[in-house]
């Protein structure tokens, strides 16, 4: 019987940390967030979101990222196959492993990405899995909480769920190693125990018990009729959001030959939830916002017994009317409390 594989815990220098990346790559494709110099809300703004990188420089570990990694294991625009008039062929993918650099929360984020399009049917999604398959986590630690986060309420502070983990102590890099494919970085032993958030500016507390029904009625929501402008920017941000439409892409040269393609799709803008016919569930933006807060922190859970929420909070960081989720989940705990009494 071969040897029980026990987890290294490393110290070492970032030009060490660099050279081992360099290794990995070979095998890897290594992706982590990065500033984006000019491409943020205004022209003078940056954007943090994820880029292949190749050494620990270039990636942007001190700030939230406002774009979750779920794009690189659920693409933004992702084609299924290409077809003609008499057969169809399906799309390639780089075979290419990849390792992903980010937080606790996004990683309890991926989970629940899994229990939607992996174990929410009777087959896992074929188009998702071949991606999900290929990545390894690196945990990187979080030593403070970031504007507008709440994830210690949604206990997605912290998890065990990684190949590697990650502090950076200023010129120094402490690894914990569980995947024996990653234990090439040369380094002195130490003890390591990864940092996670332990209190949040923000503390909010998600109603057990509640009468779906009642809530869903209640004309709290009607005050998101003005609020919101169905813009989408919280649901695209979100690292478990995970609606699509699809799109069947002719090509003009022959209009029988084509592509289908999986896109991302928002349940709080116009057109989301139309019909044949002409039938719309939710043209109220006050009922859009009610769907997704209870998918959220009720529907979801009832299903797989987890919330869907982490409490990133990038949905209030995105939104332009400035609309907190955190305070549309506390408002729902109010009037739960209200009936209560």
């Amino acid at each position: 019987m071969g040897k029980r594989w026990l987890s290294h815990e490393k110290k070492l220098n970032l030009a060490s940390f660099n050279e081992g990346l360099k290794h990995l790559s070979n095998d890897y494709k290594i992706l982590a967030p990065v500033s984006m110099p000019y491409k943020g809300t205004y022209s003078d703004t940056d954007v943090v979101r994820y880029q292949e990188v190749s050494s620990i420089e270039e990636m942007e570990l001190s700030r939230k990222s406002n774009f979750s990694p779920k794009e690189i294991i659920l693409p933004i625009t992702q084609i299924l196959f290409y077809f003609t008039e008499k057969e169809f062929k399906e799309s390639d993918i780089d075979n290419k492993k990849t390792i992903i650099f980010l937080r606790a929360c996004d990683i309890n984020a991926v989970k629940r990405l899994d229990q939607i399009y992996l174990e929410n049917g009777i087959e896992e999604d074929y188009y998702y899995k071949r991606l999900r398959e290929k990545v390894k986590f690196v945990l990187v630690g979080c030593k403070e909480s970031f504007r507008n986060c709440f994830c210690v309420s949604m206990d997605s502070n912290k998890t065990d769920n990684y190949s590697m983990a990650l502090n950076l102590r200023d010129n120094e890099v402490y690894l914990d190693i569980k995947d024996k494919d990653l234990d090439i970085f040369e380094g002195e032993s130490t003890d390591f125990l990864v940092d996670y958030v332990k209190e949040n500016t923000i503390s909010i507390e998600i109603p057990k018990d509640l009468d779906s029904k009642k809530i869903s009625q209640n004309p709290m929501w009607d005050e998101y009729d003005a609020r919101c402008i169905a813009c989408g920017r919280c649901n695209f941000v979100c690292p478990t959001c995970s609606c699509f439409t699809m799109q069947d892409i002719f090509y003009k040269e022959n209009e029988n030959v084509g592509e289908r393609r999986r896109v991302w799709a928002s349940c709080q803008v116009d057109g989301y939830s139309d019909m044949a016919g002409g039938h719309s569930f939710r043209n109220k933006h006050g009922q859009r916002m009610r769907f997704k807060t209870m998918h959220k922190i009720y529907d979801f859970n009832k299903r797989f017994g987890n919330h869907m929420c982490v409490g990133c909070g990038r949905c209030d960081d995105a939104c332009p009317q400035y609309i907190s989720f955190s305070s549309c989940i506390e408002k729902v705990n109010d009037e739960v409390n209200k009936e209560e009494i």
